[in-house]
């Protein structure tokens, strides 16, 4: 024990004396005593709650996702509302989970500490999606959501994602207050919670159903700008593989897609069933190919005309399409959010519906095409931070004043938001749409990989990659920070042969938005490149994008900008 930190050593030995924590968890604990070096991780802080929430591997330990720290941050955000609430009637939160360990009972903990504070908890009593969680907290009227998932990450991880009363992540003014009143729950013995007979008897606690999911799949669906189309003869006409890798997307993105008309959509079979353990992944993440590995062997026996798949809580969407010579090839996001924005505003155009206020709103580090394509109809390009929080405060922002009508949101790491129905993003709606896209065009006798490249041709070749290093632990922490303040503090003159003409540090609070820690260089050609440590995994990334005058040009820009970067990023991680 003399090994580990002053404050390590001091909350170890608080959480060993506290009554209120059960024994088998000072057992896991007391069976460390031999692992200093885990014990540091595991109480060198509390586990920190950033503007997103929770998020953390599984186990024992004030910097770990647990029952302890789960009821502490519920008690802290119970503490926020009824500070806040104002009105008649008691508050009310909603709560989902997903697939992962302990989603279950980290839901259901959290309800019963909102219970134990007289707040009215809503609960679905089984996986339901991140968007599902954003829609019923604006669906229902409550005060506030809360929804237990880890995203994309590996399995020991979970998360506790916290919602203000729009549907929207908490942003950081939001945060902050909330963070304060965590703080403020100095023990354990000052969490409320009530037991679960007494919670449903004194109306605290309610459970939600289908009667909620089929609210959500119709609010969906009716965001289609093709169901005439698809429902008149293209549904049966397209073949679409779908997994959801285990996660909580295969119920209502079937639903979605069939009542919209698409009649031959298959799921990968091994990856159907929830699964905490993502057993068929490295990654449950449809960012990368390998999370398609099976997707794509069925597509090819079936030949299916798309794939399409989404991470384990349903709020992103990868998708996969035929080139020319018929292989399957994995859409970046930024290509994914081009294609449906060119299709959606092309639609609503021919329709008659396409606003003259029309506005699409995307991330600092989001690829410049899609804001091509959205101008080249007309709609204002709105840029935020990254994280779709900022995207639900601006669509917030839109319905308030109406000078804007809010048509497309999306960042490239695979979210996406057509509609007003949610504050954030929505794997079911972005599914639904990239196939109603992919059957249009097929329709007219073309891919939707020929269709990106006709894009290309009219917009320039837009090219975008993403290199990421995780930095586990205590150290890796201070890798990260180092990392960030050698670029901050000897910004590059050139890179890789171009001139550096700015350099935006966004920890000054740029453009009147937030301040973050987030670095970018501006290129004299019009490239750029992102420094951004990320706000969920323990992980620094980089991003990079160019501009060509043809595919090659751009791959060959892209390579040299990411070989010199990176290696000066390797160098400081090492």
């Amino acid at each position: 024990m003399t090994q580990l930190s002053p404050k390590a050593a001091e909350t170890l030995e608080r959480w060993l004396q506290d009554p209120s924590i059960d024994e088998t968890t000072k057992q896991e604990l007391r069976g460390l005593e031999n692992d200093p070096q885990e014990l540091e991780e595991r109480f060198y802080r509390d586990l920190e709650f950033g503007t997103g929430g929770l998020r953390g591997v599984i186990g024992a330990g004030s910097n770990r996702m647990n029952r302890y720290t789960i009821a502490r941050a519920t008690q802290g955000f119970a503490n926020f509302i009824l500070e806040q609430h104002i009105g008649e009637g008691r508050p009310s939160v909603v709560i989902a989970h997903d697939s992962r360990r302990f989603s279950p009972e980290f839901a259901l903990e959290t309800a019963l500490v909102l219970a134990g504070n007289g707040i009215e908890a809503y609960l679905y009593p089984s996986l339901r999606s991140t968007p599902q969680l954003s829609f019923s907290v604006r669906h229902l009227g409550a005060t506030g959501g809360v929804v237990i998932t880890a995203s994309h990450n590996p399995p020991e991880y979970n998360g506790y994602k916290v919602y203000n009363s729009q549907g929207g992540q908490l942003v950081p003014d939001e945060a902050e207050k909330v963070i304060s009143y965590i703080f403020e729950v100095g023990s354990f013995n000052a969490v409320k919670r009530a037991d679960k007979e007494e919670a449903e008897a004194a109306g605290l606690l309610h459970w939600l159903g289908e009667k909620e999911d089929e609210a959500y799949t119709d609010t969906v669906a009716a965001v289609s700008v093709g169901k005439s189309d698809i429902a008149g003869g293209l549904g049966s006409k397209f073949k679409i593989v779908y997994t959801p890798l285990h996660g909580t997307g295969n119920l209502p993105v079937r639903s979605v897609l069939n009542k919209i008309g698409f009649m031959d959509v298959l799921v990968v079979p091994e990856q159907e069933q929830p699964d905490s353990e993502f057993s068929t992944v490295k990654s449950p993440n449809p960012e990368e190919r390998e999370a398609f590995t099976l997707a794509i062997k069925l597509g090819e026996e079936l030949g299916a005309d798309l794939l399409i798949g989404t991470d384990p809580d349903a709020d992103r969407m990868g998708a996969v399409v035929r080139d020319p010579e018929g292989k399957f090839v994995v859409l970046s996001g930024n290509q994914s959010g081009a294609l449906m924005i060119h299709y959606y505003l092309s639609r609503l155009q021919e329709l008659g519906k396409l606003p003259s206020n029309g506005a699409v709103v995307k991330t600092i580090v989001t690829s410049e095409m899609g804001a091509a394509v959205a101008s080249h109809y007309g709609a204002t390009v709105f840029n935020t931070l990254t994280g779709f929080k900022y995207i639900g405060e601006k669509m917030t922002q839109f319905e308030a004043s109406g000078d804007y009508t809010y048509l497309f949101g999306y960042e490239e790491s695979y979210g996406y938001l057509a509609g007003n129905y949610a504050r954030d993003k929505d794997a079911v709606l972005a599914s639904m749409l990239i196939a109603e896209a992919g059957a249009y065009y097929k329709a007219q006798g073309k891919t939707l990989y020929e269709v990106l490249q006709e894009l290309y041709a009219q917009f320039g070749y837009f090219l975008e990659s993403l290199e990421s290093r995780t930095l586990k632990g205590k150290d890796g922490v201070a890798q990260i920070q180092g990392i960030m303040s050698d670029w901050r503090q000897n910004p590059p003159k050139e890179v890789a042969g171009i001139a550096v003409s700015e350099v935006l540090d966004y920890s000054l609070g740029l453009d009147g938005l937030p301040k973050e820690n987030v670095l970018k260089y501006l290129l004299a050609d019009g490239s750029w490149f992102c420094l951004r440590p990320s706000g969920t995994e323990p992980k620094i990334k980089v991003y990079f994008a160019v501009r060509g005058e043809s595919l090659e040009d751009a791959k060959s820009k892209v390579a040299a900008l990411t070989g010199e970067v990176m290696g000066r990023v390797d160098g400081g991680s090492n």
